[in-house]
């Protein structure tokens, strides 16, 4: 699965984010973190990904809040957010949609599941 644009990932955790981000490159993405939701507003701005994977509980500010300002600035309120988080219930699923999420997964991640979700997303 190649793209000219790359992903974000937004997670605060160095051996989650390295993980992910071996992971992501194997199957052909090209990936940028951040470490906060602040630093993912402004890489969201001067990068313009084609996705960003969002860690909800983060430092600075976290996902919630960063997935709504995205969703209230103009100039990236198109960008897919797919929320990452350990929190597996159905209200915090809906939580996340509501927040501005376009999809939703669980931590541990299911990677080939994530896949899907980032290509239907990549191609919408």
């Amino acid at each position: 699965m190649t793209h000219d644009k790359p992903i974000l990932l937004v997670e605060d955790n160095e051996l989650n984010r390295d993980m992910l981000i071996r992971r992501l490159n194997r199957a052909g993405l090209r990936v940028i973190s951040a470490g906060d939701g602040e630093q993912a507003l402004a890489m969201m701005v001067s990068e313009q990904p084609s996705v960003v994977l969002m860690d909800m509980n983060l430092p600075v500010l976290d996902g919630w809040s960063a997935c709504r300002r995205a969703r209230s600035d103009e100039r990236i309120s198109h960008i897919p957010i797919i929320a990452l988080t350990a929190h597996a219930m159905e209200e915090d699923r809906r939580h996340a949609l509501a927040a501005g999420c376009d999809d939703y997964a669980t931590k541990p991640v299911d990677f080939p599941g994530l896949l899907l979700k980032i290509g239907k997303l990549i191609r919408r």
